[in-house]
């Protein structure tokens, strides 16, 4: 059942993505995520899916490992397409039954959401395939550095990030051990009802919050017993450091940013004219 998700599973190719400083990982990923709010067109859903499978192939990643934190949110895709394919009644009636109607605007928004829901999961998720939870934490620590200024745990939070990261992929592989020893004694996950079938997860939850809880009781003990915190400036064993790999990274993704202002703004969908002519 949770098998395929990939969120926060890392996937080491040695490619200059990989390598890149975390730190600047962290906020070309916001700056993406921040100019797919800026798409409007299809144009600029060209652009984006161009840019994300150029970094794709630049990290070496099989296109499957990122179709894969797509998958899990499929159903909310699926959901919010239909809501809208329905609700919205601007536009050219193009078929319509009793009060339900679809016209040409609100198969154009449905489209456009779902483009953007899918690019957006799939921009996110190339940040944990191509960077560890320590990583990922030592380049939000490092970020939010200035905050120890006003008292605020920085480190902590980080390990906090870290830890959260690292066993996201442990309990979906505890769920599936849970639910494979479920069926072997005759549960069945896949009949019934919404009902019926969340009713069947409850036997799998309770045993998955005591292996939850015992993993962290247990993680808690290994890092006191280790001496964890007892200095108050903890050194790193890799100092982060800025090359020409993030410079150049960074200067294609303000690139990207610049484009989609400018054909949101400047354009203003004349490129899909000039793609797509009278479809659009």
């Amino acid at each position: 059942m949770f098998k395929d998700i990939a969120f926060g599973q890392y996937y080491p190719s040695g490619s200059v993505v990989h390598r890149m400083d975390p730190r600047a990982k962290l906020l070309l990923t916001i700056l993406f995520v921040v100019a797919i709010f800026f798409v409007n067109t299809y144009f600029g859903f060209m652009l984006t899916a161009a840019v994300l499978l150029l970094i794709i192939l630049i990290a070496k990643l099989p296109m499957l490992s990122v179709l894969k934190s797509v998958r899990a949110v499929l159903f909310i895709v699926l959901f919010a397409a239909v809501i809208n394919l329905f609700m919205i009644k601007d536009g050219e009636i193009l078929w319509s039954w009793k009060a339900l109607q679809i016209t040409d605007q609100g198969v154009h928004t449905t489209i456009k959401m779902a483009l953007r829901l899918v690019l957006l999961i799939s921009g996110a998720s190339l940040l944990t395939l191509t960077t560890t939870p320590v990583e990922v934490a030592d380049g939000t620590e490092s970020l939010i550095k200035p905050l120890k200024y006003l008292k605020v745990p920085v480190h902590d939070i980080a390990m906090i990030m870290s830890i959260a990261l690292r066993f996201i992929p442990t309990l979906f592989e505890e769920t599936n051990k849970i639910i494979s020893a479920q069926k072997a004694r005759g549960a069945s996950f896949d009949t019934g009802g919404l009902v019926a079938r969340a009713k069947a997860l409850l036997p799998v939850l309770i045993p998955l919050f005591v292996n939850s809880f015992r993993r962290a009781d247990e993680l808690a003990f290994a890092m006191d017993a280790r001496c964890y915190n007892a200095t108050e400036n903890r050194t790193k064993m890799k100092v982060m450091k800025i090359g020409v790999a993030d410079i150049v990274g960074s200067l294609f993704i303000a690139a990207y940013f610049v484009a989609v202002l400018l054909d949101r703004y400047y354009f203003n969908g004349a490129m899909d004219s000039l793609i797509f002519g009278g479809l659009v």
